[in-house]
């Protein structure tokens, strides 16, 4: 984990700033990747590709994340927003998986 950064109140430069959100978007990056992998094992675990899309825990995952959104005074809109374009992606990445284990 990257730690030459200071905490957002602590920033007392723009340089401060700029090296926080840049060690935040490679911490952002690697949990993406962990998110990913997440969607390997469902596309190695689930034996049928018509369940991999799931539209009730697509609708669960969006709303927690708004709601926990809107518990952090983040703009719970654009985050469900963010979590829409996620979820489909994951769900693309899902099913590229499934068939390339299964071929």
């Amino acid at each position: 984990m990257d730690t030459d950064y200071l905490l957002p109140d602590d920033c007392t430069t723009m340089a401060e700033v700029r090296r926080g959100v840049d060690a935040t978007d490679r911490e952002l990056m690697a949990l993406l990747d962990r998110r990913f992998g997440y969607m390997r094992a469902a596309a190695r675990i689930k034996t049928d590709r018509t369940v991999v899309r799931d539209e009730a825990r697509k609708a669960e995952v969006i709303a927690n994340a708004r709601s926990d959104a809107g518990k952090r005074g983040l703009p719970a809109d654009k985050i469900e927003q963010m979590w829409e374009l996620l979820v489909e992606t994951s769900i693309g990445y899902e099913l590229i998986e499934w068939d390339r284990i299964r071929a």
